[in-house]
């Protein structure tokens, strides 16, 4: 209460009320002249929505959303698809049990089925398809009858327009053809949707082993993955790092920085020293980290 020695407290709460107020009304004033038709860059609107979430104005979470539904319109099909090596393609001349036993195994609920070789796809088997087939009296007549049509698309089909399709068409996934017509890979809404809100487990996915994430070298530093839990790195290192805002390392340390750090880039907090090792446009991906004392 410098400024006069005659205010009260009520009188500074209000001046800070005040420059939150003039604060705010600079922000929105900024963003409704990037919205208003005027010149401006996909790089200002991120930047923008940075400055409002240092400002308190919209939550790390909620920038990081913005952040991947604007990045979502400059990636390919072909930089999330599953590669043709990794899919869970379907023969269609097994028989319905040994089908069966691939469906459980796996633990997805669809599957493209193909003819002789994996270029040769017939359609997209449903789980509950095979499922409603197999206790059904007698059983289909073959695994054909149980097929829904498969959707071809391009490597090259932008996201943005594959979620527009997928949604207009209620499909969840699509085989992804090459330049040679031969397949590509598949990708599915999921991996479309995973660009904007982050990894989405379901019941199938396996809980990442801390100890995998966290790994010794024999330099002395760790390589940690940015999506170890903060719980989990307080553990490992006895630390005492806050997780009331940030869940993983990755966010907190970005956090500190102030930007989408690249490779290389150091950053000391407490007695760690963590060190980009792994980055891309979206985000961090693992760090170096110098345990300045014992672990």
């Amino acid at each position: 209460m410098s400024e006069d020695d005659s205010s009260t407290p009520q009188d500074y709460q209000d001046r800070l009320q005040e420059r939150h107020q003039e604060r705010r009304r600079g922000w929105l004033e900024r963003i409704s002249t990037m919205l208003s038709g005027e010149p401006s860059t996909r790089e200002d609107l991120v930047e923008l929505l940075r400055d409002a979430q240092a400002d308190g104005l919209i939550a790390a979470d909620t920038l990081r959303m913005m952040e991947g539904a604007i990045a979502v319109s400059d990636l390919t099909v072909g930089d999330v698809m599953i590669p043709r090596a990794q899919m869970v393609a379907l023969p269609a001349d097994e028989s319905l049990l040994q089908l069966m036993k691939r469906v459980v195994e796996s633990g997805h609920s669809r599957f493209p089925v193909h003819g002789e070789d994996k270029d040769e796809v017939l359609g997209i088997l449903l789980a509950k398809d095979l499922l409603r087939g197999v206790v059904a009296d007698n059983g289909p007549a073959s695994i054909h009858s149980l097929l829904r049509p498969a959707v071809l698309i391009p490597e090259s089909k932008r996201l943005n327009v594959l979620l527009r399709e997928f949604r207009q068409s209620r499909n969840h996934m699509a085989i992804v053809i090459d330049e040679h017509g031969g397949v590509a890979g598949l990708v599915t809404i999921e991996d479309v949707l995973e660009q904007i809100v982050g990894d989405i487990d379901d019941e199938h996915d396996e809980a990442e082993d801390p100890q995998a994430l966290m790994r010794a070298q024999a330099d002395g530093l760790f390589v940690v993955d940015a999506l170890t839990p903060i719980a989990d790195f307080n553990e490992r290192f006895d630390a005492n790092f806050d997780d009331d805002e940030y869940d993983t390392i990755g966010g907190l340390v970005t956090a500190a920085i102030g930007h989408l750090p690249e490779s290389g880039e150091e950053l000391a907090l407490g007695r760690f020293v963590f060190r980009v090792s792994a980055a891309d446009a979206r985000r961090v991906h693992a760090f170096h980290v110098d345990v300045l004392g014992d672990a």
